[in-house]
């Protein structure tokens, strides 16, 4: 994994880690403003990197997103449970299965045909609109995605707000919804597509609670 700090200072007592998406980094977060400090966690080719301290805070929050979810639930397995608080945005922990995830076969033929090309198709999934052209290390993020699929299903991890993006054309919604069937107190669904973010300007309003 890679954890870098998008805001850090000496003043703040709350704490926001964020568990990314794939091949996305930090930017569809940057534009969230608020108090807290923010550490960004993403790249799960290898889950065992450990975070920095988060002791020293009095609050600390998590805002696990689309293959953030499961890949947090792994490594918590390993790892002590550092947050008070746990937000899952359009991701199940059953990355890829076809009832509950994003299914096999697409997650397949993303791996089989990454190119550059393919991967500005992507972004505008994800957004719903073109994106300005990116740069994609086309290996890596194939790396990521084969680890993602093999280490399957995550161990069952409690949150405490779960939005889901109805018109998600990465990990459709009715898998979603399947997915935290047991959970489904804690859904809230929302009109935006697999990167709802903008529909935020705070951090706190990502957190809902």
């Amino acid at each position: 994994m890679q954890v870098e700090w998008l805001q850090h200072s000496s003043t703040s007592d709350e704490v926001i880690v964020v568990f990314g998406g794939w091949a996305l980094g930090p930017s569809p977060f940057t534009h969230l403003h608020g108090p807290q400090d923010v550490l960004f966690v993403e790249d799960y080719r290898d889950l065992s990197t450990t975070l920095p301290d988060l002791g020293g805070y009095a609050r600390t929050t998590l805002i696990a997103y689309s293959f953030g979810v499961a890949s947090y639930a792994h490594w918590q397995a390993s790892n002590h449970d550092p947050f008070d608080a746990k937000i899952a945005v359009n991701g199940t922990l059953t990355p890829v299965n076809r009832k509950t995830g994003i299914p096999p076969v697409a997650m397949e033929k993303t791996i089989e045909t990454l190119s550059p090309q393919a991967y500005q198709l992507f972004l505008a999934r994800c957004f719903g609109a073109k994106q300005d052209p990116a740069e994609i290390n086309v290996e890596a993020r194939k790396a990521e995605l084969m680890a993602i699929g093999e280490r399957g299903d995550a161990p069952m991890v409690a949150f405490d707000r779960i939005w889901i993006s109805s018109a998600d054309k990465i990990m459709p919604a009715a898998n979603q919804l399947r997915g935290w069937q047991a959970q489904s107190d804690r859904i809230t669904q929302i009109d935006a597509p697999h990167v709802p973010l903008a529909r935020w300007s705070t951090w706190q309003e990502v957190i809902g609670l």
